[in-house]
């Protein structure tokens, strides 16, 4: 493998957890791989594994841009990698009002009941 995937990688597993990447890795299939191998290199190995700005940071935008693009089906696994990136429940909120305000409050507001969601099952409390 080359060394972005590497990075991608180790990156991907330190974010999402060893259990999440397992699982994946586990549903894998030779249809998928290519895929599979360009977003461990491309998200995981290049803008994930970046320095040029934090993971917390990562984290905000990530879920900022999902919630206004309406990609809410990865918020839940975003929300969860929050406790591996450092982003607070604060950052989170902060996140989704900027959402609210220049992608619409439906988006955000969805994003929200899927973060209380995600947050009640981790055990966090709100």
């Amino acid at each position: 493998m080359s060394e972005k995937y590497e990075a991608g990688m180790k990156t991907r597993r330190h974010v999402l957890g060893d259990a999440h990447v397992d699982r994946a890795e586990a549903a894998k299939t030779d249809f998928d791989a290519p895929f599979q191998t360009l977003i461990t290199e491309g998200a995981w190995g290049t803008v994930w594994s970046s320095d040029k700005i934090t993971l917390r940071e990562r984290s905000m935008l990530t879920l900022a841009l999902l919630a206004a693009t309406g990609n809410f089906e990865e918020i839940p696994m975003h929300i969860r990698a929050t406790a591996n990136t450092g982003a607070s429940k604060t950052d989170v909120m902060e996140a989704f009002q900027h959402v609210a305000i220049y992608a619409g409050v439906p988006k955000a507001n969805h994003a929200l009941k899927l973060a209380k969601q995600t947050y009640k099952e981790m055990g966090e409390d709100l």
